[in-house]
């Protein structure tokens, strides 16, 4: 008997498996097609049960259509990123709210005690980054799932993106995400991915 490969062991299909992570690559350049706001909420609706600590949901994403959100942006981007920015059709900002522990006692009402457990701000801060982060992972894969490319981009200045689009100092801006469909030289040729022997150990 033929041992089955790697997608056989999936339960997934090979189609989806491709579409979510094998042939899924990050975009640098897009066509003029729009992103609407119900494929927004579709994905949105899709990644919302990620794990987070406390399921507290600290992300925060702020869309930016309009030609004015975009030009106040730019200024902060890195001058290799700004182009594609420009002209992406949709750029989301995507924050972690670090006061995301208000609503726990909506959130999770069996421990009505947990917002006192994150009085202190710095630790929530951390805590708020570190879950926003896993809920970014599940977005990059909840854009790959609605058939929409994601170039998520790290090169810009965090500290004065918050300034601009967060006044309310509740909000840190932890990554750039361009979305839309994939335009002509897209793709950058595929880079070296280490194998399970190099990451997974077993004790």
């Amino acid at each position: 008997m033929t041992a089955p490969t790697a997608p056989d062991l999936l339960a997934l299909d090979r189609a989806a498996q491709d579409l979510l992570f094998r042939a899924a690559r990050t975009a640098n350049t897009f066509t003029d097609e729009p992103v609407t706001d119900a494929q927004v909420a579709a994905i949105h609706d899709l990644i919302r049960y990620g794990p987070t600590a406390y399921n507290g949901q600290p992300l925060r994403v702020l869309l930016l259509r309009s030609p004015e959100s975009r030009a106040r942006l730019l200024p902060y981007v890195s001058s290799s990123n700004r182009a594609k920015t420009a002209s992406a059709p949709l750029t989301a900002i995507l924050a972690a709210d670090v006061d995301f522990h208000e609503r726990l006692p909506e959130l999770y009402p069996h421990r009505p005690q947990a917002r006192h457990w994150l009085a202190d701000r710095a630790a929530r801060a951390e805590q708020a980054r570190f879950s926003a982060t896993l809920q970014i992972g599940y977005l990059l894969v909840g854009v790959r799932a609605a058939g929409l490319a994601a170039g998520p981009m790290a090169g810009f200045e965090a500290a004065g993106v918050t300034r601009e689009f967060f006044p309310d100092g509740r909000h840190e801006a932890l990554l750039l995400l361009n979305l839309g469909h994939p335009g002509p030289g897209a793709w950058a040729e595929r880079l070296p991915r280490l194998g399970t022997g190099e990451v997974v150990r077993t004790l």
